[in-house]
């Protein structure tokens, strides 16, 4: 018996010093909030976002986690793609205190009144489809994006549309959105040497209203300007309807879209005869990145998913999960002050899958790319030779 029993107690014995630590799968979760559009105008986005943040999740914990093997867990808001339930979203990640970061979100309009609440109870937020220019230029400590500007993009149109189309008259129409009327407005900026060089000459400069089935009014006065080429800087529902009615009435002129016009649900919307041939200016989309991590993780995700993104936000709320982590991991912490700070003075050239990641003071990414896409005949979108 007394064999038995020294057995037993030296056994255990083993059992504890073999085991002193908690095993990864017991360690507590470090949670991520996505605010982003799962329902809505724009859930086609938003539910790649999602997919696309918990392929991410995914890739992190395969290799082990972060903070000494600690998984990350995705949560998910749905802002629906309106500010008054984005705000509501931010609302209640600022009231779980699991959540140490969030990924928010796609929509500019939408980002504005979420980022005030979570500057306002200092929770680090990084949008990943929000290119207005203004929302850095308002001293926030605890915002970030991924994602490029709107003026980056003005500007790279005025440098290759009217070269690519020899197009004296440009159209110009917005929605009226915090994102579109942005774009608009600093890609006229941006045209403004060659305006008053007479080189070119913006014939229309207006706006629709989103949501609307029937946009031949505004088409219409905008055919009577004659343009050699039509720049629509809103999102991707009003363009394939816009396209579609334009055709209807005689508009010929080259169509391009802004970053947020294009994708393989516009294609299906407009119809491929309607489609092919339209343009867009466009941050590398997902097949078009040349990085090392971009084809780990388009293989990841084509794996789970079956086909890659279509569009490049979802890529970008990817790195947005992506940079969040490594922060935590680098500064051993989940403190919003430290993080924020790491990522401002200490994140320069970090690979990322749209490539190397850093930010700005402001907290604007820096570096990002502009290419001129097209719908091919196949109906895929490709770099324009």
């Amino acid at each position: 018996m007394m064999k038995i029993v020294k057995y037993v107690l030296v056994a255990g014995a083993l059992v504890f010093l073999a085991s002193p630590t908690l095993s990864a799968a017991d360690k507590e979760p470090v949670v991520i909030g996505l605010q982003g559009p799962i329902t809505g105008a724009w859930a086609y986005e938003g539910q790649m976002a999602k997919q696309a943040c918990e392929v991410a999740a995914d890739l992190i914990n395969k290799k082990g986690g972060i903070l000494g093997g600690r998984k990350i867990v995705i949560k998910v808001e749905d802002d629906a793609g309106e500010p008054k339930t984005g705000a509501l979203a931010a609302q209640k990640f600022v009231g779980q205190k699991d959540v140490v970061a969030v990924v928010s979100t796609y929509g500019s309009s939408v980002c504005e009144p979420a980022s005030n609440i979570y500057e306002k109870f200092k929770k680090v937020n990084i949008g990943y489809g929000v290119t207005a220019v203004r929302l850095t230029e308002r001293g926030f400590k605890y915002f970030f994006r991924t994602c490029g500007r709107d003026d980056s993009q003005g500007k790279f149109f005025a440098e290759a549309v009217p070269k690519k189309f020899k197009a004296r008259r440009i159209a110009i129409m917005h929605d009226n959105t915090a994102f579109g009327k942005g774009l608009a407005e600093d890609t006229k900026r941006a045209l403004e040497p060659m305006t008053k060089a007479n080189k070119v000459e913006i014939v229309y400069f207006d706006a629709i209203t989103p949501g609307e089935k029937d946009y031949k009014v505004p088409l219409t006065k905008m055919r009577e300007t004659k343009p050699d080429v039509w720049y629509y800087t809103g999102y991707y529902a009003e363009a394939a309807l816009l396209v579609s009615q334009a055709r209807d009435i005689g508009i010929t002129c080259p169509f391009v879209g802004g970053n947020a016009a294009i994708n393989d649900e516009f294609v299906k919307i407009a119809g491929l005869n309607v489609a092919k041939g339209c343009y867009m200016t466009n941050e590398p989309l997902p097949g078009d990145l040349p990085y090392k991590e971009a084809r780990e993780f388009l293989a990841a995700y084509k794996a789970k998913f079956g086909d890659i993104p279509s569009s490049p936000w979802p890529i970008y709320a990817a790195d947005a999960v992506n940079i969040i982590a490594y922060a935590i991991d680098k500064t051993k912490s989940t403190d919003s002050d430290k993080i924020a700070s790491f990522l401002r003075d200490k994140v320069d050239r970090v690979p990322g899958i749209t490539g190397p990641i850093g930010f700005t003071a402001q907290g604007d990414r820096e570096g990002v790319p502009f290419y001129l896409y097209v719908v091919n005949n196949e109906g895929k979108i490709v770099i324009s030779k």
